[in-house]
């Protein structure tokens, strides 16, 4: 560590190589970026790392029941432990509800700043009730708690802004700040691998969309599904979907599923974790993506199918419309909670028509990936994230 260099301490639930969001992967390219300006030391769940720097956390031993509401004490034990091992850093920046009590605790026991940024808001994913219990009252406890505190609160889009200052109004306006997250271009770019979609079972002569995400109620999954009832039986949709949340939305996904394969729609199902270079591909080859989601921060995987130059369909919600614009990098379908069978016919009906016109497809894709260029790339949210920070440090 250099003597005149400030240290970080990013506390986060993933961390390369156990990621399965996108607050996971904001944090891989984000810690990259800041190691450039910084010393930074990342407290991440799991497993042993072999990266320098990296210290990793697994729960108490009398909370690793694993049952899915055991989840916020295991997180709350594993908050205190990374709290003690921030000790000698100058500033705690914390991501995830999992993470964000152990930066409070941090701030609180060595008298440091702490960082939230808010991929998410528990108040507004009801649905993790069904996941969590009684486990979600720990998660709204655990996050308004360290939100009420934190010294400085980064919002992913304008719309998180807007949602945390609804949401906790002890949260002071210059408190909260937009840094929207980003994408390696240079990672995520267009290669197009007949191989794999063989390998996947993605018939190459034939268009189709493609969405990729968690089996969870935010991503609406079922609403794509129902969508592709309407679709051309000539067209495809390939979807990499695992994880899911509870069993009941998995056996509703599945019978989804089942009906569009038995009214002979081209359905491909990726039900397992797939590589980067295999999700690059499918994005490459893909003439749209779609994003359902019903409630959505940002939108990290829209960014990689932009960069991929795939033309992106999505749910105007949340932080979406500060990355599509629409009609030029794709379309976005406005969505309302009580209107789910107009919103999938809408979705359908935008879908088919950009799988039925490539050419202005790919005209949309390669906008989309202009726009990424333009105003996506890590170093620049990275340094403005290092002047947040600095800017408390001073204080």
């Amino acid at each position: 560590m250099k003597p005149d260099r400030k240290h970080i301490a990013v506390l986060t639930r993933e961390y390369p190589p156990e990621v399965y969001g996108g607050a996971g992967t904001h944090v891989e390219y984000l810690v990259r970026e800041l190691r450039k300006l910084l010393d930074v030391t990342v407290h991440a769940w799991g497993s042993p790392r072999d990266e320098p720097n990296v210290e990793s956390y697994k729960p108490w031993e009398g909370l690793s029941e694993p049952k899915p509401e055991a989840a916020a004490l295991q997180a709350m034990s594993i908050d205190l432990a990374m709290a003690a091992k921030t000790k000698g850093s100058d500033l705690a920046h914390s991501h995830t509800w999992y993470a964000n009590l152990g930066g409070h605790f941090a701030k609180l026991m060595w008298s440091i700043p702490h960082v939230m940024t808010i991929h998410s808001l528990e108040p507004l994913r009801p649905w993790k009730k069904e996941q969590l219990g009684g486990g979600y009252a720990l998660s709204l406890f655990c996050e308004r708690t360290a939100i009420e505190a934190a010294d400085a609160v980064i919002a992913v889009s304008g719309g998180v802004r807007k949602d945390v200052l609804e949401t906790y109004a002890a949260v002071q306006p210059d408190r909260v700040h937009v840094i929207h997250n980003g994408i390696d271009p240079d990672i995520y770019s267009r290669r197009e691998s007949p191989e794999t979609l063989a390998r996947y079972g993605v018939d190459a002569s034939r268009p189709y969309a493609f969405f990729n995400g968690r089996i969870t109620r935010q991503k609406g999954l079922p609403l794509l599904l129902a969508a592709a009832l309407k679709l051309d039986p000539n067209h495809q949709l390939v979807v990499a979907a695992s994880s899911p949340d509870t069993p009941e939305i998995a056996a509703e996904v599945n019978t989804l599923a089942a009906r569009v394969r038995a009214e002979g729609r081209n359905l491909v199902w990726i039900d397992h974790y797939i590589s980067r270079d295999d999700l690059i591909a499918l994005h490459s080859s893909a003439t749209v993506f779609v994003c359902p989601s019903i409630y959505e921060p940002f939108g990290l995987v829209i960014l990689e199918a932009m960069a991929c130059e795939t033309a992106v369909i999505a749910s105007k919600v949340g932080g979406i419309p500060e990355i599509v614009v629409d009609g030029e990098t794709g379309f976005l379908i406005d969505y309302d909670a009580g209107r789910h069978e107009q919103f999938s016919a809408a979705l359908a009906e935008k879908v088919g028509e950009l799988l039925d016109d490539p050419v202005r497809a790919r005209a949309m894709g390669a906008a989309g990936r202009k726009r990424v260029l333009a105003h996506f790339g890590w170093p620049a949210i990275a340094r403005t994230t290092a002047d947040l920070y600095r800017s408390l440090l001073r204080r």
